[in-house]
């Protein structure tokens, strides 16, 4: 069976919100919400096909587009690699040219709307920033909560309290104090036992690979509404991530650090293949700052994680 090359667009308003458009009952899922695209001709640039389908369903021209993430999913009856494409500019008034229903939602509301099962690591990609910022671990509970504050006031969107060297409850503490610190304005990722999930109902939790392999073979062990991410350095935990449903990953090291002088670096021509097959968000760790960010993407990559090179000074 050929696989069907589509190409689909995560248009952004100025307010940030997200477009999306209703499938038609006679349509391959349809019924269902979707991101605005369609098929890549043969031959076809996929940049050409994004600028003609959006053209064609909406009545828009893109004039500022980035890659975001590529999906490879099978149906029943039909196997497709959505080619996914971040615009945040386009000329015109979108509009359903074809009589499909529109929708400008945010973040939060996308996930009130059912899309076919291949849009799900979509939906994620199109809700996480492409910076996660990692807390260092030589910091005291004053002056991590001091830079968790200026990392929020200065934009930061997506952010993990890792603090390994701290006993339970000093770590319990400072994550509630973190919480508060983050609520409304970004998003907390806890690490930690699981028996913690329920006392933290607004942090998002970040497995490790030791976790992903312990849980990989059950159920997701988090409600599809809270941000599950894990730590992967290989395809196979790559793999195992993908069938826990976790939602989005780290993926490390990719270059040499002080914090993992003994890891082999993994480098970017490696990185770009394992992402090739990764079917979720993926955030490229280990030796990259902010600087980085546009590359990742452009291999594929939904950003970069970092330390100290995002930690405020």
């Amino acid at each position: 069976m050929k696989r069907v090359h589509v190409v689909a667009a995560v248009i952004r308003g100025d307010d940030g919100r997200i477009l999306i458009a209703k499938r038609a009952d006679d349509q391959h899922q349809g019924g269902l919400w979707e991101f605005p695209g369609g098929k890549v001709e043969a031959g076809e640039a996929v940049e050409t096909a994004l600028a003609r389908e959006l053209s064609e369903e909406l009545g828009i021209v893109p004039t500022a587009a980035r890659p975001l993430i590529q999906i490879r999913h099978d149906y029943p009856d039909k196997q497709i690699l959505l080619d996914v494409w971040d615009v945040t500019a386009f000329e015109g008034q979108p509009h359903g040219a074809e009589g499909q229903p529109l929708k400008w939602v945010n973040n939060r509301q996308l996930l009130e709307y059912e899309f076919p099962a291949a849009n799900r690591p979509i939906v994620a990609a199109a809700r996480l920033p492409e910076q996660y910022l990692i807390t260092p671990q030589d910091l005291d509970a004053g002056d991590l909560l001091r830079g968790i504050k200026r990392a929020v006031d200065s934009g930061v969107r997506l952010l993990q309290l890792r603090a390994p060297a701290m006993f339970d409850p000093q770590y319990r503490d400072l994550a509630l104090d973190a919480v508060g610190l983050c609520a409304g304005r970004a998003q907390l990722m806890l690490k930690g036992p699981l028996e913690w999930l329920s006392d933290f109902p607004a942090a998002g939790w970040h497995l490790t690979s030791k976790q992903l392999h312990q849980l990989a073979s059950g159920e997701r062990p988090i409600p599809a509404e809270r941000w599950l991410a894990a730590s992967c350095h290989s395809a196979q935990e790559l793999l195992l991530a993908q069938q826990l449903k976790v939602d989005f990953v780290t993926l490390s090291p990719l270059l040499a650090t002080k914090t993992h002088p003994d890891a082999q670096p993994l480098g970017w021509q490696q990185a770009e293949a394992l992402l090739e097959g990764a079917q979720l968000p993926v955030y490229l760790l280990g030796g990259v700052g902010p600087q980085d960010a546009s590359r990742a993407r452009q291999l594929g990559a939904q950003g970069v994680a970092g330390i100290r090179a995002f930690w405020p000074q």
